[in-house]
């Protein structure tokens, strides 16, 4: 098995196909990290833990005299909290005597084939000839009886292992969970540096990358959603580490609310990294007997740089989380009324952008925002999910009967968690939104947000919103979420349980997901959360791909994609063709760059088919033609990032190559012109050195060595945000 238990030295021992994870139970029952890394045999690696006399860095009290022993210095996998450790906690407890401690000792520990389960949560699962084994370690508070249990699965082949707490109330009293973090390592150095991804509205996920220093360093949100601010994901890497070069490890955090991830540089040079739920407002009841499960997060090794760090969680993700049958089916192309129309369309209107998107080679319609009860701006009837006959005299079944006449597919908006003051189901149910008492709401985009911690708003939406979906003819959802959470208090909780309602928002939506898009699997579902606000593993587990980001500038989406590319797949982000001059930033970029931008993701349209000329559309279907050749390679091919937007101006290149490496694609977009510039040359990555390969445009044969160390000549003819792509196919 990849996890075993060697008796004679505690010693816990985990193994993928190049890692290994250690930990050791120490002589007071206390589970020690030991190490994460490349992969190790038996070796037992405890004798790295060397005991020192620390001033001022107390002891337990089982160790008697022996000031060498503590757990303020000492590596931890689950660190305690009120008892001897002054670094970031794992856990906080206030118990039922109102003391707030827990000090966890193994007390047992249990390995099986398979892989645990999450009830109500999104994780990874299983898929095809996977190995797959896990490991659950009980850890227990003498005084309290509280139980932690520590949860590790090894995906063997795939090089990950994920991890999760549970915590069992197994004391006679009514305990509250302060804070759970589902991660906990400790590193006996420091020499790291630390990259997120973190950004704004319409510039999500930019690259950021920070020496650790002394202290705390923090990312998170407390927004109810993973956010456009930050993202659930983080890199811990050596300073000299590069694409291909360094120890990198990834934390990826499989959850679409509130979370936080700290990383600390200790007093003696020693580093911990903690992930989970953000522990602001956060307090869960427990009474005797009840437990609570913490999300997973996905670790993954990589001993040799960014780009197999990225190669690790973009094959997992892609085979071991979404359950949609598209994630292994070509999504359509398609068109979206958005920013074609906004909220100013009738039923002709559609069918004219349907109708001439059929020449440009579009396979689908989709009708964004405004179609639904009294909708004409952004201020009323979220919550009305009737048709606005207005708009469409025929409802929904006629206008999807005619598009699919025109031999397109059709695809719905939909915004389900959100209500608007101005609406029937508000002037129903005003109790039914997330609002403090005696306090009058905080507003965004004039909507508010429904209480799905409960279960009769629940039922309202699954049922409103299935009706829709089962009334006519529907391929595709983009289903949205346009503002974050305030006032999160719920009119039916008891008082002890308010401080649970961000979370339980977040398994009310996943309750909701469950009933709506697993039970229509025949639907593609894009999420949306104002473009990438939700862009997170958890999301992906019920929908294959995101939209990333309201953002359609060519030129912004290039920093926005490369820096969501570290972790997210390519088949996760859909990318569109816009307009120029941009919507957002007023640029106006070639619409050929345009196309290769987007094809860096799921390629579709975001404009009005009837008004563009008869060249463009052609230069459009030509696009489809082009992406729809290179389909596979895009989507499940190795990605490779070979400039970094941050460091290098002058242009933007990345590549996709086949798993057999016989065939690759590389992109390029020229992103600063100077007069009389100098002679630039872009090198390929992912080749075969020995075997030789033709080049798009190019005469004669290349060796892979030769592409990747002299490289191919960026054409001196390109202006500034003009763009190629080569093909590069094996002889």
């Amino acid at each position: 098995m990849s996890v075993r238990y060697i008796d004679s030295k505690k010693t816990f021992l985990l193994q993928t196909r190049n890692s290994a994870y250690q930990m050791k139970i120490s002589e007071y029952g206390y589970l020690l990290h030991l190490y994460y890394g490349e992969r190790l045999e038996d070796e037992d690696l405890g004798y790295l833990i060397q005991m020192q006399d620390r001033g001022f860095s107390p002891n337990p009290n089982e160790a008697g005299n022996d000031r060498t022993f503590s757990l303020d210095v000492l590596p931890q996998e689950f660190s305690s909290d009120g008892s001897c450790d002054y670094r970031l906690s794992s856990i906080e407890v206030k118990n039922g005597d109102g003391s707030y401690a827990f000090v966890g000792k193994v007390v047992r520990h249990e390995i099986y084939a398979g892989k645990y389960t999450l009830a109500g949560l999104p994780s990874l699962r299983p898929s095809g000839q996977d190995t797959v084994d896990t490991l659950e370690i009980w850890l227990q508070d003498e005084a309290t009886q509280l139980t932690a249990v520590l949860s590790y699965c090894v995906f063997e082949e795939k090089d990950v292992i994920t991890r999760t707490v549970r915590v069992v109330n197994q004391s006679p009293e009514t305990i509250y969970l302060n804070r759970l973090m589902s991660m906990t390592m400790d590193f006996m150095d420091s020499d790291y540096d630390f990259i997120h991804l973190d950004g704004r509205h319409t510039m999500e996920r930019e690259f950021h990358r920070d020496p650790l220093h002394y202290g705390i360093q923090t990312i998170g949100s407390f927004r109810g959603a993973s956010s456009h601010q930050h993202n659930p994901f983080a890199v811990l890497c050596e300073h000299q580490a590069n694409e291909d070069y360094g120890r990198c490890y990834g934390f990826s955090f499989v959850y679409s609310g509130n979370f936080v991830c700290k990383v600390e540089k200790d007093q003696y040079d020693q580093m911990r990294i903690i992930m989970g739920i953000h522990p602001k407002h956060f307090s869960y009841q427990l009474k005797p007997g009840e437990s609570f499960a913490a999300p997973e997060v996905v670790l993954a090794y990589s001993g040799k740089g960014l780009t197999h760090l990225t190669h690790l969680y973009h094959n997992i993700y892609r085979n071991n989380l979404c359950q949609s049958p598209y994630v292994k089916e070509a999504r359509p192309i398609l068109i979206n009324s958005w920013e074609a129309a906004y909220f100013d369309f009738d039923e002709k209107k559609i069918l004219d952008i349907a109708r001439e998107a059929v020449d440009m080679g579009v396979e689908m319609l989709v009708l964004d925002d405004g179609w639904f009860g009294n909708r004409n701006d952004d201020s009323a009837a979220l919550g009305d999910w009737d048709v606005n006959t207005e708009k469409l005299p025929r409802g929904l079944t006629g206008l999807s009967e005619e598009i699919h006449a025109m031999g397109l597919k059709f695809g719905l908006w939909i915004e389900p968690e959100m209500v608007s003051e101005n609406s029937e189901l508000y002037r129903r149910h005003p109790d039914w939104c997330l609002q403090m008492p005696r306090r009058q709401p905080s507003r965004g985009r004039y909507q508010l947000v429904l209480d799905l911690s409960r279960s009769d708003v629940r039922d309202y939406i699954v049922t409103s919103i299935n009706e829709v979906l089962d009334s006519t003819k529907i391929e595709y959802v983009k289903w949205d979420m346009n503002r974050f959470i305030t006032d999160a208090w719920s009119i039916i909780a008891e008082k002890e349980k308010q401080g649970e309602i961000y979370h339980r928002y977040i398994l009310g939506l996943y309750d909701i997901m469950d009933r709506i898009i697993l039970t229509h699997p025949e639907i593609l579902f894009c999420g949306c959360s104002g473009g990438g606000g939700r862009f997170d593993p958890g999301m992906l587990y019920y929908q294959p791909q995101i939209w990333c980001s309201d953002n359609t500038d060519a030129v912004c989406r290039l920093k926005i994609q490369y820096g969501t590319t570290f972790v997210y797949p390519v088949s996760a982000l859909e990318s569109h063709v816009s307009v120029c001059p941009n919507h957002q930033t007023g640029r106006t970029v070639p619409i050929k760059t345009r196309g290769i931008a987007a094809m860096d993701g799921i390629l579709g349209y975001e404009l009005d088919s009837t008004c563009l000329t008869k060249a463009e559309k052609e230069i459009c279907r030509e696009q489809i033609g082009r992406y729809r050749k290179y389909y596979a390679l895009i989507t499940e091919g190795d990605y490779y990032r070979l400039t970094n937007p941050y460091e290098f101006a002058e242009y933007v290149a990345w590549e996709h190559v086949s798993q057999d490496k016989k065939e690759a694609l590389l992109s390029l977009v020229l992103t600063e012109r100077e007069s009389n510039d100098a002679q630039r040359y872009v090198k390929a990555k992912g080749l075969i050195p020995q075997m030789h390969y033709r080049v798009e445009g190019m005469e004669g044969t290349f060796s892979g060595q030769l592409l990747m160390s002299a490289g191919l000549p960026v054409p001196s003819s390109l202006l500034q945000y003009e763009a190629v792509q080569y093909e590069i196919r094996a002889v």
